[in-house]
Order: C-alpha cells, then structure tokens, then sequence
C-alpha cells in the first residue's frame, strides 16, 4: 500500500508542473465493468488523467482548479459504434448534419465515434479534419468509408458495386483518402464482400456489416470483423433464402419473430460468431422506435428537431402506432435483448450505438444515452452497459490502451452526469460537462447551439 502512495505522489508531482484540474468527490464508473467507486478524486492535467484514487488518499496539485462533485457521478467517454452525420430525409434518402450531430454527440458524452457508413464521405472526412483541428466541438471520429453495396442499391446516395474488382478498387481508393473502417450492406454479393475483406485486412483494417443477402455465419465464415444490428435481419433463417438475394425484409421479421433464442439453431449462430472472433454491435434505440408507443416522447428531442423533421417524426409514430396488430415488434424487440445478452454472457464483443436512421426519433447523443438505458432494460447492469459503450468500442478498435476506461496515464475523455447511473440508469441524460482529451465542453451549451437544427444541417 505504501508503495501505491509513493507512485501516487511521484505521478502528482510530475504533473503539479502544469495546470490541473482536480475533480473531487466523486461516483465513478470506470468502464472495465467492476462496481461503481464513491468518494474519488480525478486529477487532469495535460489532456490526460494524472491521478485517480480514493478523495482521502487524492490531493489536488498546487494551483489545480477544484470542483466539488458531491451527488455526481463520470464514467469514461463513450465510443460510439454506429454513429452516422446524416439524418433520415424520407424516400431513403439522407441529410447530412454537418453542423448539429458533432454538437450533439459531443454533448451526451461521445469522445469516440465511428462513422459506420457514409454517404457524403467527404464531408466526413472534413469534419474529422476541422475536428482535430480544434475548429470545431465533436467527437473523434473514426471514419468509415461509404458503403459497400450491391445492386440494386438501397438509395440513390449508395454506389452498387458491379463486381468484385470493384469491390477491391473501391476500398482501396477510399483508404487512400483517409478512410480507414468499411460496412458492407443490404445487397452486396458474396465475390464482392470476400473481395472487400481481402482488400480491407491487408491494409491492416476492419469491416462491419448490415447484411440481408448473406447470412450471419457466412459472413463470418468469410472474415467478418463485426455484423451490426443483431437478431433481428439476419436472414439466415429465411426458408428457401437464395444465395445473394436480400429476402423481403417483412418476411425477415416475421420468421425471426418466431424463433426462439434459446434454440439449437439460433445459439450456433451466436457461438459461430464468437468462435469466429466476429464483435456484434447493439443498436436498440432504432429497432425500438418501431415499436408501438415507445420510446418515451421526450420534449428535449422535439426541441432539436427542424420543423419538418417534428412533424416527419410524429406522423412516423402515429404510423407505428396505428398498425400495433399486425407488428411483430413487440415479439422481435426483447428477442433482440436475448440474443445480445446471450453473447455477451458467452463471450462475445458486444460493440454499441445508436444508428440515427429509421424514422427519425433516434437522434445523435440523445439515442446514444437511450441506448446504455436498453442495454440495462436488457438485463446487463450499469457497469456493464458503460463497458460496452467504452472499453469494448476501444477495444475493437485497437485503442484501448488510450481510451475507454479511467485509468492513470490515459486520455481524458471524460462524462460528468447529475445523478447515479449506477442506481437509475436515467441519471446519463443528465449530462454536465463532457472533457475530451482533458477539455471541458459545456453539454447544455452544445445542446442550445442546435435547438431546431436537427434536419437541416
């Protein structure tokens, strides 16, 4: 024990020589998933965390700035897996939200986000510029390139790949630019996603998927790093599916709607996946919106949203509601819960985020809050929602060892929250302050910033 404090007080020392910020008496959730800590004491100095410890055993460097926390809690900065910078704008086509997304994610405590598919990468890639640059608030961003899909595309925003040479030129062209992830989706064929995996893991890096036209254990028999959504579109279960045909997606959920989780069939998809060392990323805030009356209708959403997106919005969720009878939502929606519980609990990387598409209830940094509080309604505890959200982002990602947990020595990338996410999970909405790399960012000053901007950039 001596010798800790000895450490401790060489590590205060070193850092005294620079301004500190020490933030005091504080509930903190630290990311690994082990309980909340009461009573602590973090110390940032230099963009990094330069003390963590008990309050008794902690003390604020000469000339530190010293905030009480006193019935606050900060756990680490989340790293969001399904972020996007666009917004649904009806007839599958997408807004780009340029200016209020990087705001808004930043707000409800995104430090880290990867893209997850692009449909104006450019823009993407400028953001991130403007971003490093310190020109502009938003998270770091992890970008994606556009999306690998095949033909016929979903939207008019998405190129279809004719082949798998394409496929190769493709990646390989948009790595060149700064792109550095990939996501294959809804139609791309089975030559063309081997061919995008070939072409992505020798240059050292990692493909996701929103698949439909292959099936979860094909695709991870043929490499894939990480499948996205879960359960709920794998189509594999579809009789009579054809080899690189997308079934019709109503068709999809009615057959998952009717399978059991604890099934022979469906738990060799989930210990395929995880033999195969393939992550899954959860992204229940958008399957939830299209279950009748939920989520909860939250004014402070309405408040972001432009006028038209207010009103797209609430006539989408007239819609849900009107057709209750015939949705198998209600069915799909806790099988969905069941099948990420089941993974993680046998050892599977559960990834996290929002996906700000569906009918435009998920916005960026609100969805991401709404889904550490699913992960929980699903059964994982509040630890463990925030491991999910921090530590196992990183850890796909291959940057752990810098962020996604509190730690000395690592980034900080930080989230104060009004309240004890440990004891109501709620409490993330009631974000204060975000510091990313060591700066604070004011939540409800970001949040002002966009009031009535969601939709239209």
């Amino acid at each position: 024990m001596r010798t800790c404090f000895v450490a401790l007080a060489l590590a205060l020392a070193a850092w005294a020589q620079s301004p500190a910020i020490a933030l005091t008496h504080v509930h903190v959730i630290d990311g690994t998933g082990g309980p909340e800590q009461a009573d602590q004491t973090i110390v940032i100095a230099n963009g990094k965390i330069a003390a963590y410890g008990p309050a008794d055993a902690v003390q604020a460097p000469a000339g530190a700035a010293v905030e009480d926390l006193h019935g606050d809690t900060i756990y680490p900065g989340l790293v969001g897996m399904h972020e996007h910078m666009f917004y649904p704008a009806g007839g599958n086509t997408y807004n780009e939200q340029a200016f209020s997304f990087p705001r808004l994610y930043l707000a409800a405590g995104v430090t880290t986000m990867r893209t997850t598919g692009a449909v104006e990468p450019y823009t993407d890639l400028d953001i991130k510029q403007a971003i490093d640059a310190g020109k502009m608030p938003g998270p770091e961003i992890v970008p994606t390139g556009p999306y690998l899909e095949g033909f016929p595309s979903i939207g008019p925003q998405l190129h279809s790949l004719k082949n798998a040479a394409e496929a190769r030129r493709f990646v390989r062209y948009w790595a060149s630019v700064g792109d550095n992830n990939w996501k294959a989706y809804m139609h791309i064929t089975r030559a063309e996603l081997e061919a995008a995996i070939a072409t992505a893991h020798a240059l050292h890096q990692k493909i996701t998927g929103h698949l439909c036209s292959i099936g979860f254990r094909e695709a991870a028999a043929m490499g894939m790093d990480d499948l996205e959504h879960g359960f709920v579109i794998d189509t594999e279960f579809v009789p009579g599916k054809k080899p690189d045909q997308c079934p019709n997606q109503a068709v999809t959920f009615a057959t998952n709607a009717k399978l059991s989780i604890a099934s022979p069939e469906v738990q060799r998809t989930i210990h395929t996946l995880i033999a195969d060392h393939v992550a899954l990323t959860s992204t229940l805030p958008v399957f939830e919106t299209f279950v009748p009356n939920r989520p909860p209708l939250q004014q402070r959403v309405l408040d972001v949203l432009s006028p038209d997106a207010r009103v797209n919005y609430l006539r989408f969720r007239i819609r849900i509601a009107a057709g209750a009878a015939r949705s198998p939502w209600p069915r799909l929606f806790p099988k969905e819960m069941e099948f990420e519980r089941d993974f993680y609990n046998d050892g599977g990387l559960l990834l996290a985020g929002l996906d700000p598409t569906g009918g435009g209830g998920v916005v960026a940094g609100f969805g991401d809050e709404r889904e550490l509080e699913l992960l929980v309604e699903a059964g994982f505890t509040p630890e463990q929602a925030i491991k999910i959200y921090t530590l196992n982002g990183a850890t796909y990602l291959g940057i752990a060892d810098r962020v996604g947990t509190i730690a000395v020595g690592k980034q900080a990338d930080l989230v104060v929250v009004r309240g004890d996410p440990g004891r109501r999970i709620a409490d993330v909405e009631n974000v204060l302050t975000v510091y990313k790399a060591g700066q604070p960012y004011d939540s409800a000053k970001l949040i002002a910033e966009v009031r009535g901007q969601v939709g239209m950039h």
